[in-house]
């Protein structure tokens, strides 16, 4: 830590996960100070204003943006405003934390990981699970050699969010062709899951992905009535690693269950983990490891320390976690801290939707691009 530093934020985009997750992250915590906040209904923006202690309100991102007091932008708006709000903070030599995915495209991202790093900004994507302490713990196990040699990891990102057709979709990019299956589950859901096992397992190798709709109508946000569209709504993939480990992952929208829905299990030659982030009377998490000498999952409880202050296992997950990414952002801003979970990390993951999509198109397995040093 050093002394009284701190960050001056400006957060654009005034809607539910702003208020659940990204505003109580920064009002939390004692390093952060919440300059500004934007939204194009002003009202949305004066109330959030009001519960969590901002000071100034914009309803023009770019005036936002170009504030001397903020220092970092928070880019939580909807999906196609990502990447051209980014591109704007990063342009006027700001810090960006943006929610995923920064691009529907990876070379898109690619371009913004290499401009930040060209202007000498930070980035972030908001990737929230890996700032579950049982995913950290995991984590750490694989990089101390607890777990041994990786072999296996099995991914799951499901809930039954959109399993009720009257439950409003919103995860429909702009000028998609509705006559085609539209990937979904596995850019909203997968982009986090990918970034998971990659973080734990490395980088991917080659990918098979099967993509399917299973509730053929439903109603979609800004149209009128029920819709008939063929949304990707569930997803499996199979994935081998440059490593040589072995990987199933799967995104649903419709699998009974509650959020985030989360799983996570690596299997290694001197131990096994498995986290489970779905929140379960009243629980966020569990965290269960074994060995091969002790092959009964035992249940793993973490110290007080692994949590963000004020937080347990009986916060709501949302805040749990992003008040946990946020103090790990504004620490390596402010005390110059190696990055994570960066706009680089953001295009990786995209680069592997991408490769699954079309693997799925094109019923056949796809190579990832080899990784040249960074």
């Amino acid at each position: 830590m050093s002394g009284q530093k701190k960050l001056g934020v400006g957060v654009i985009g005034a809607h539910a996960w702003a208020e659940q997750a990204h505003l109580p992250g920064y009002h939390a915590y004692d390093r952060a100070d919440l300059v500004a906040i934007c939204d194009t209904v002003p009202e949305r923006a004066e109330a959030l204003a009001k519960q969590f202690g901002i000071r100034k309100i914009y309803t023009d991102a770019h005036e936002l943006i170009n504030d001397p007091e903020v220092q970092m932008v928070d880019v939580c708006t909807p999906t196609d405003t990502h990447l051209p709000l980014s591109l704007a903070a990063i342009n006027a030599g700001k810090h960006v934390i943006s929610e995923k995915p920064l691009a529907h495209d990876a070379k898109d991202a690619f371009a913004a990981a290499a401009l930040a790093k060209e202007k000498g900004v930070r980035t972030k994507l908001g990737f929230t699970f890996r700032y579950s302490p049982a995913i950290r713990q995991i984590k750490t196990w694989v990089d101390d050699g607890t777990l041994g040699e990786i072999f296996h990891v099995h991914g799951l990102e499901q809930n039954s969010q959109f399993l009720d057709p009257n439950y409003p979709l919103r995860q429909v990019p702009q000028g998609a062709d509705w006559t085609q299956l539209i990937p979904s589950s596995i850019v909203g859901y997968g982009s986090h899951l990918l970034d998971l096992v990659r973080w734990c397992a490395g980088e991917y190798q080659s990918v098979i992905g099967s993509l399917h709709n299973y509730v053929p109508e439903r109603i979609v946000r800004g149209y009128e009535g029920m819709q008939r569209i063929p949304v990707e709504d569930g997803a499996v993939a199979l994935a081998e690693f440059a490593s040589g480990a072995q990987g199933i992952l799967q995104t649903s929208y419709i699998a009974v269950g509650n959020y985030p829905g989360v799983e996570l299990r690596i299997y290694g030659s001197k131990g096994a983990a498995v986290a489970r982030l779905v929140e379960e009377n009243g629980i966020a998490e569990t965290l269960h490891f074994a060995t091969p000498d002790a092959v009964e999952f035992r249940k793993i409880d973490l110290p007080d320390t692994a949590y963000p202050p004020g937080t347990t296992l009986h916060t709501p997950w949302p805040e749990l976690y992003y008040r946990n990414l946020i103090r790990f952002w504004v620490d390596e801003i402010l005390d110059d801290l190696p990055g994570e979970c960066t706009f680089y990390d953001g295009a990786k993951s995209q680069e592997t939707v991408n490769a699954i999509v079309q693997s799925f198109r094109e019923r056949r397995w796809v190579d990832l691009p080899k990784v040249e040093a960074q």
